[in-house]
């Protein structure tokens, strides 16, 4: 995984753990497989788990792990959003967006697409066409996080986060090496600027390491396998790629890796993100998450009126549109 690294962790600010309950684990479930857009392969992360447990999160893609060959490389064409925002993670590749309230540009590795929908736009996300060319390799998350009622009407925005942006942490250990895209741990602070108030960590844990993240009481807590194995809470539990950990309340989040690890995952990495519940009703329909049914069916009424915005001149771009 090439997301940004650090040589030497030692020199990295370590992470205090002071007294407190370790979080124990409600649930550990499975990503199912499918594919998305134009046929890129995903794991439903969030698939089978209450959203009130996921709570200010809505759905979460694993996109890839996967190695195009030349023609390859697929992205999704046009669509709509409302209500809610997305968060485009890269760990390996190259992926361009580009939306109609004109936030865009290209991400590799490391870095970080946050797209505010809010009142509505459209947008389009794709390898661009040397990678098309070319193929190679592609891995990378896109979160979505619910927005309050009083903002799912508030105007579209875009954040450009670069690897190098990200916050850098290191385990009291110093095993782990932790990079802060949002919200505030131990202190610490990353670059994302969030409508509700959400932390989210990319963590990569040497085998035999342990990672102990101070957490806020009144987040929920989320741990995402990426790769590698190990155990996961206060009764330790057995976790491997593919799978979430939904976390019970305490003070702090405890992710141990394994001595031994797959060879062609030597480390495990996960995801932890938790965030302030918002605690509103939830009517949710492809592309559109709302609080109300009617609100879903407006939103789809201004797609279908093009009030959700017009595709932009953008060269190469294709110009069909679908509403998923």
């Amino acid at each position: 995984m090439p997301a940004i690294t650090v040589p030497d962790l030692t020199v990295l600010p370590r992470i205090a753990v002071g007294p407190g309950v370790e979080r124990g684990v409600r649930s550990v479930t499975s990503a199912p497989s499918g594919f998305e857009g134009e046929g890129f392969p995903v794991r439903r992360a969030f698939a089978g788990v209450d959203l009130a447990d996921l709570d200010p999160f809505i759905h979460m893609d694993q996109m890839g792990e996967v190695e195009y060959a030349p023609g390859e490389p697929k992205g999704t064409p046009w669509h709509p959003h409302r209500g809610f925002e997305t968060v485009t993670y890269i760990l390996d590749g190259i992926f361009d967006h580009h939306d109609s309230h004109g936030g865009g540009g290209t991400i590799t590795d490391g870095d970080t697409q946050w797209m505010t929908a809010g009142s509505g736009l459209l947008h389009i996300e794709a390898p661009p066409e040397h990678l098309v060319v070319s193929g190679g390799r592609f891995h990378g998350i896109q979160l979505w996080v619910n927005l309050p009622r009083a903002d799912k009407w508030a105007k579209p925005a875009y954040q450009d986060l670069r690897g190098g942006d990200v916050g850098l942490l290191t385990s009291e250990d110093g095993g782990a090496l932790v990079r802060l895209i949002a919200g505030d741990v131990a202190g610490h602070t990353g670059p994302g600027r969030t409508h509700t108030p959400i932390s989210l960590v990319h963590a990569t844990v040497s085998p035999g390491a342990r990672l102990q993240l101070p957490w806020r009481r009144d987040f929920n807590a989320l741990v995402y396998v990426l790769a590698g194995q190990g155990s996961v809470g206060s009764s330790r539990r057995p976790v491997r790629k593919g799978q979430l950990v939904v976390l019970g309340q305490g003070d702090h989040i405890r992710v141990d890796a394994a001595t031994s690890q797959p060879l062609a995952e030597p480390d495990l990495d996960v995801l932890v993100l938790g965030g302030l519940p918002i605690r509103e009703p939830i009517a949710w329909a492809g592309p559109f998450v709302m609080n109300t049914r009617a609100e879903v069916i407006q939103a789809f009424e201004d797609f279908q009126a093009g009030k959700l915005g017009s595709i932009p001149a953008v060269h190469g771009a294709p110009t069909t549109l679908t509403e998923g």
